[in-house]
């Protein structure tokens, strides 16, 4: 063996892969390895598969930061008693446990005028799908009201329920972040509803 074989080391020189990787987590941060890789290629650019796919757990692209979402700013409107029936509901979700530690979730929808409970639907998930069907059922029963008022919770601000309100003219009236007393109604509800219901139900 010649002595400049024994005292070689292998140097990996990764800079550009590196470059390029943090270049497409910065234009596209949802995505994932094969995302980056394919535009890679479409660049032209004739890097090992298992190369980039090293150094992309290297500089732990795989354990990125979720971005929190931004809420739109909300205009505080005053709370005030609409003078007819489905003229304007407010939905909330309440969360509580059962006995065994199983975490479960309450919609909650009252109408405004009278303070009629329409909605008390328990379930241990609630998404934006789920909340969309209970709206449409009691439409079926109640005439569409002309607007909702709810908090920014992410199943008020899927896609899904605000394209229903969309099509079916519905006025969403959203409260600012952090003041649920903008939603006072439903949240005296939500009190009672808590202490005369949910701390009674069995395991």
């Amino acid at each position: 063996m010649s002595r400049s074989m024994y005292y070689y080391v292998h140097k990996k020189n990764d800079q550009t892969v590196i470059s390029k990787l943090m270049e497409l987590a910065a234009r596209y941060p949802t995505r994932g390895f094969q995302t980056y890789y394919g535009k890679i290629r479409l660049e032209g650019l004739l890097w090992k598969r298992k190369r980039v796919l090293r150094v992309y757990r290297n500089i732990n692209l795989k354990l990125r930061i979720k971005r929190k979402r931004r809420i739109p700013s909300r205009t505080k409107e005053k709370l005030f008693v609409p003078g007819s029936v489905n003229e304007t509901w407010s939905i909330d979700f309440m969360s509580d446990s059962l006995a065994n530690g199983r975490r479960f979730r309450v919609l909650n929808v009252i109408d405004d005028c009278n303070r009629e409970s329409l909605i008390n639907e328990a379930f241990y998930l609630i998404p934006g799908v789920r909340l969309v069907q209970k709206i449409k059922e009691l439409i079926m029963d109640r005439s569409t009201p002309r607007r909702i008022r709810t908090d920014n919770g992410p199943e008020f601000l899927s896609k899904v329920f605000t394209d229903f309100c969309t099509e079916n003219g519905i006025e969403l009236q959203y409260i600012q972040p952090g003041k649920p007393a903008q939603n006072a109604y439903i949240e005296r509800l939500n009190r009672t509803f808590r202490e005369d219901v949910t701390r009674r139900i069995p395991v």
